[in-house]
């Protein structure tokens, strides 16, 4: 396994973790940047599970990216979401 396989596999996981951290922690929506950060992730895992014969993570991470995608050209359509403003 080639160095390139290894970093896509350390990238893919620290985009996921990321994009997670980032939504948990309220600082990011369910947006076209976190949707960008979770296909970059299963795109970096899915190839570093396949390269390893690891079938099953491999297959995980091609329907996670298939989803992300979808999800992608979703929020890219989609005006932002404005919140309504606060009374007071």
């Amino acid at each position: 396994m080639g160095l390139l396989t290894e970093v896509a596999g350390w990238g893919g996981a620290g985009c996921l973790l990321l994009a997670y951290a980032l939504l948990s922690a309220g600082r990011l929506a369910s947006g076209v940047t976190f949707q960008l950060l979770n296909t970059a992730g299963a795109a970096g895992l899915l190839v570093n599970g396949a390269a390893h014969g690891a079938w099953p993570s491999a297959a995980l991470n091609l329907v996670w990216l298939a989803v992300g995608v979808a999800a992608f050209r979703t929020a890219v359509r989609k005006p932002p979401r404005q919140e309504p403003p606060v009374p007071g």
